[in-house]
């Protein structure tokens, strides 16, 4: 019986190179003149370190190994990361954007609670140590969501002396928390007076810090929050996340286009957490319908998706769909599918006992199909 990784990283090996991750391509090839950019490498990182600790094969390694590199590239001299490098090498910013710092730390703990080699790790820990002081100082709330996730792994995962971003991260969800109170409405339970991107992070995070500190109000906000997040993005059973266009604001009405694959993501992600901390299957049902958006349930009904390369079209326009596949939204869509292989191992409620348990699940489904018989990730009875 052979063995094979049934979730097809074809595009995602032509967007990467020997520096890393190419930032944005023109139709199905790489646009080499948007360079790189450290929050792309760091989702691809996160991506092949969960595959390879899945299966662990020396193409995977290869894979984790350039996109490690980048990020110890993308160390900045003083603190943080870099964000956005050309593709002649040369750094383009003085100091990474909020949002990269996050992104970057989140995918360093997936290194360090993982069985990769003890260099991978070491240089993971080294990172996140180095760049603690910038994750205190952070202003941007979708960072601080990335680094209570990152911790909240790492916590999940049993991995010791995480006391000090644990500390970062109990800051960072008290910020969150404020932010809520100081912005909601009767109307409007947001933690922003404008809806913009990867919205459910927020939420996600905070049902994370819930499950460490119960006795704090984390978990009122993380669920009045997902829940008013899923009554706006949701239109006749169908995801329809918030535009790019204009974003939301409160009083106003909701862009209804560009939308971008990292919200169908995020959304995913959130009502997984929120899933795995309450057991209630109506959080599977919103993430039932984040995923269902990749493959044509979404307002035009066209599918994003292409199952054979793994690549993502870069969203949904009012006229249809955007040909470009970059890198964020070929992450977004492989990320998906790969939190859809958990849920498919099992029903729902020996599913609460597994994701309860902590550390990830084996995702034995994604990586051990039979290949002789051509099966592949996605079937029919998992899109109903």
């Amino acid at each position: 019986m052979q063995v094979r990784n049934c979730l097809p990283l074809d595009h995602l090996d032509r967007l990467t190179d020997s520096t890393g991750l190419v930032q944005h391509a023109i139709y199905s090839i790489p646009r080499r003149e948007s360079g790189y950019t450290t929050d792309d490498n760091a989702r691809a990182l996160r991506l092949c370190a969960r595959l390879w600790s899945v299966r662990a094969d020396e193409r995977m390694l290869q894979r984790v190994t350039c996109y490690l590199s980048f990020l110890e590239h993308a160390r900045c001299p003083v603190r943080g990361f870099h964000n956005f490098l050309s593709y002649q090498r040369d750094w383009l910013d003085a100091a990474g954007t909020g949002d990269c710092q996050g992104q970057a730390v989140l995918a360093l703990a997936e290194v360090l609670a993982s069985p990769l080699p003890d260099g991978y790790r070491a240089l993971a820990r080294a990172l996140i140590d180095a760049v603690l002081p910038a994750l205190a100082d952070l202003r941007s709330l979708r960072a601080q969501a990335y680094v209570i996730q990152a911790w909240a792994h790492l916590w999940r995962a049993g991995v010791e002396d995480i006391g000090r971003i644990e500390d970062v991260a109990r800051l960072a969800a008290q910020r969150l928390f404020e932010c809520y109170h100081r912005s909601q409405r009767p109307d409007w339970p947001w933690f922003e007076s404008r809806m913009t991107y990867a919205n459910a992070v927020l939420s996600h995070a905070l049902f994370d810090a819930a499950e460490r500190w119960p006795d704090e109000a984390f978990l009122a906000v993380a669920e009045s929050s997902l829940a008013f997040l899923d009554l706006v993005t949701t239109v006749d059973d169908v995801f329809w996340p918030v535009g790019n266009r204009d974003w939301y604001s409160h009083g106003e009405d909701k862009a209804l286009y560009d939308q971008q694959p990292v919200e169908a993501a995020t959304m995913a992600g959130a009502a997984l957490a929120a899933f795995r901390l309450r057991g209630d299957e109506n959080y599977l049902a919103i993430f039932r319908r984040a995923h269902r958006w990749f493959h044509g349930r979404n307002s035009l009904g066209l599918s994003l998706a292409d199952r054979h390369s793994g690549a993502c079209f870069d969203g949904l326009q009012p006229t249809g769909i955007n040909q470009n596949q970059g890198a964020e939204s070929t992450l977004a869509y492989l990320w998906t599918e790969l939190l859809n292989a958990e849920v498919q191992q099992g029903n729902t409620v020996t599913q609460r006992a597994q994701l309860r348990a902590g550390p990830p699940l084996a995702l034995t489904s994604l990586v051990t199909s039979v290949a002789d018989t051509g099966d592949t990730l996605l079937t029919e009875d998992m899109l109903e």
